[in-house]
């Protein structure tokens, strides 16, 4: 949802989720603490502009541990949003995890009917993952995008 062509969410599209009475919940991970801080930060600012109530946030260990965390809560919330960061190594560890967790989640949400909403940055270098955090001088946003999506999401399911 970033970059040439990204749709542009509006006020009242947020809103329709908090007029709606929707629950969120935030299952972040712990590594990297600077950036997952920025993560965060972004999706509780989409949550209080969409006037919901502040999300429940959930701390996992790592990005791999995200979709078993969504899938224990998803069926407790509208929407579940799922924030963590992977930075590539020398190994193949990056393929295994970054595969694992978006499978995993994609996963979640076709199986329970409840929106995931995707803030997992992959990137290849702290700098990349600096620049999508929504941190001072960051050229996206990520974490409001994920809970954006996410919420988005559950209100045009609610509608149907």
């Amino acid at each position: 949802m970033s970059g040439h062509g990204a749709p542009l969410v509006g006020a009242s599209e947020l809103a329709a989720a908090g007029e709606a009475g929707m629950r969120a919940v935030i299952v972040a991970a712990s590594w990297h603490t600077q950036i997952m801080d920025g993560l965060l930060d972004g999706a509780l600012r989409a949550a209080a502009d969409a006037g919901i109530k502040t999300p429940e946030v959930i701390r996992v260990p790592g990005t791999f541990e995200l979709p078993v965390a969504a899938a224990r809560l998803a069926h407790s919330y509208d929407t579940v949003i799922a924030l963590g960061v992977v930075i590539r190594g020398g190994t193949p560890h990056f393929d295994f995890v970054c595969q694992g967790a978006t499978m995993g989640l994609t996963d979640v949400s076709v199986r329970t009917g409840v929106p995931v909403g995707f803030g997992v940055l992959t990137c290849d270098n702290e700098e990349q993952a600096i620049a999508r955090a929504g941190l001072e001088g960051s050229v996206e946003d990520k974490g409001y995008e994920a809970m954006s999506a996410g919420l988005q999401t559950a209100v045009a399911l609610a509608r149907r």
